[in-house]
């Protein structure tokens, strides 16, 4: 369902270019390796289709996405050019499908190395054999005749979440599958903490896996690891949340452009004298007189309820203080300190925006910006904002 401006109760504002923006200053800090984009769980949340065709746009050739289903419906967005991976990798009996849209899967453990490798011996492929090989990106026709039968493939170097172990790897090397490697890589766990040991400890381990495959191209660094410095670049990076505003660099000022603005309609604004109570299990107790304006978002549309007595929100430039608990679909402000003519209903307060991030909301809320945005609800009325030439 499509939200209009009318009927919503809330717009979600989303800048287009200062996603391209975020991307560009990523791939300049990154500076000799290929810079691709995540933009898995829609894109964070804020739209995958709309999200990538900026970025491809502005040069981005290269996706990731997590389900198969996010790069069917990416790969029908975008058109055939640029290349799409898919992190979880095939599951039974789709293989097939990764051909037909020329999706490229991570190998995360050995049975996908084997069911993969069954595909690509069975199917007739334009090219096989170890390493990327040449023209891997000169397709003709259409479905599986323009499908290499390409991988990346994932070695866990200390996150234990997906991806080889060193022994699977070392089995592997053994007996090198009939696949065409597209890429090495892995994740960091501890990026975001830039002078954690553990950093040190799976790069060095990453590097020792790429030695064993020379010629492959290597990823380590997502959006925090670009910012740990040129050896944790190799030859591609994979930005995600950084690219939607969210701080790379936790603790220190945030070097990306903030991407959102959320704005919620006032359904209401009520007088209340000191003493009386506020939402949902009396939580709150108005110490003063004053006025409380109910706007129309609640835990519904990923305003989390952990924010409950907690964070704010900004109305006529000033900081309006969020009372009581979080609702399904409504959040209380005091509004006591703003004139009434800006406080009334049909007025907007802004609870996303330059002066409240979505960082600052995470703190808030006891969580992390990915979460605060991969929240945000479909009810919001949304706002895509490109004005920058292509």
């Amino acid at each position: 369902m499509t939200y209009s401006a009318d009927r919503a109760g809330a717009t979600l504002e989303i800048d287009l270019d200062a996603i391209v923006a975020n991307w560009r200053r990523l791939a300049e800090t990154a500076a000799r390796a290929q810079c691709a984009a995540v933009v898995k769980a829609d894109a964070y949340g804020l739209g995958a289709a709309k999200a990538a065709a900026a970025l491809a746009a502005a040069g981005c050739g290269m996706f990731f996405v997590a389900t198969l289903d996010e790069g069917i419906a990416l790969r029908q967005a975008l058109g055939r050019a640029p290349e799409i991976a898919v992190l979880n990798g095939p599951l039974s009996g789709t293989a097939p499908e990764f051909a037909a849209h020329n999706l490229i899967p991570l190998l995360n453990e050995p049975g996908q190395i084997e069911t993969w490798s069954q595909f690509v011996e069975q199917a007739p492929l334009p090219h096989r054999g170890r390493g990327r090989g040449p023209g891997h990106q000169d397709w003709e026709g259409e479905g599986i005749r323009r499908f290499g039968g390409e991988a990346i493939l994932h070695v866990d170097t200390g996150m234990a979440r997906l991806g080889l172990t060193q022994a699977e790897f070392d089995s592997l090397m053994q007996a090198p599958p009939p696949i065409g490697w597209r890429a090495v890589m892995s994740h960091l766990a501890c990026a975001d903490e830039s002078d954690h040991a553990h950093n040190e400890i799976q790069r060095a381990r990453f590097a020792a896996v790429c030695e064993r495959l020379p010629g492959t191209p290597a990823s380590l660094a997502a959006s925090s690891g670009v910012f740990l410095g040129p050896s944790y670049h190799f030859d591609l990076v994979r930005p995600g949340a950084a690219l939607y505003g969210v701080n790379p660099a936790p603790g220190k000022p945030n070097p990306m452009r903030p991407v959102v603005r959320l704005q919620a309609r006032i359904l209401q604004v009520r007088q209340i004298d000191s003493g009386e109570s506020v939402g949902y299990g009396a939580a709150h107790l108005m110490d003063r007189p004053g006025r409380l304006a109910t706007v129309a978002v609640g835990y519904a549309d990923g305003w989390l309820r952990s924010l409950s007595h907690r964070g704010y929100g900004r109305l006529a430039g000033r900081r309006v203080p969020l009372v009581g608990r979080v609702s399904m679909d409504l959040t209380i402000f005091d509004v006591s300190e703003v004139e009434p003519r800006f406080a009334h209903p049909g007025a907007t307060i802004e609870l996303l925006g330059d002066a409240y991030g979505v960082d600052d909301a995470a703190a808030d809320a006891g969580t992390i910006g990915y979460e605060m945005l991969t929240s945000l609800g479909r009810r919001y009325h949304r706002v895509y904002q490109n004005t920058a030439p292509a």
